[in-house]
């Protein structure tokens, strides 16, 4: 199963680490270490498919991959601020969405490939000696 690869859940670790720890560098009102594991999760579980069903032309897919995408990268962000701090949530949501979907964008190319790093250089070996896989 490609959530279980080794090489994945590492990198989905260092990117909780890297929010988590600009959580408390930057202090913003609407950076905390809960929707840091929220979103970051969210965007560990959808964010490869979301980017899979673009590339793919998957059009009947893309109702369910633009809410994916929007859910991930605005609609837990609100649910969580409305709850949570509903003025933090006023001041910040404009600025947050388009730095989310950038990561979101960006962790869907990174989990993208489907295989292991050992798989990922034995591609990438060949297509620069010319051979097709």
């Amino acid at each position: 199963m490609e959530y279980a690869r080794p090489w994945k859940l590492v990198t989905l670790a260092l990117g909780i680490a890297l929010l988590i720890a600009g959580s408390f560098y930057y202090q913003a009102p609407d950076w905390d270490v809960p929707i840091s594991l929220i979103m970051a999760i969210l965007a560990y579980l959808t964010a490869p498919w979301s980017l899979r069903v673009i590339l793919e032309r998957r059009w009947r897919q893309w109702p369910a991959m633009l809410f994916a995408t929007w859910f991930t990268v605005d609609g837990c962000y609100w649910i969580y601020w409305h709850f949570k701090n509903p003025i933090a949530l006023e001041l910040m949501r404009e600025a947050n969405f388009p730095a989310s979907l950038a990561l979101y964008g960006l962790c869907g190319a990174i989990w993208l490939y489907r295989g292991s790093l050992k798989e990922l250089r034995a591609e990438i070996a060949a297509r620069l000696r010319g051979e097709e896989r």
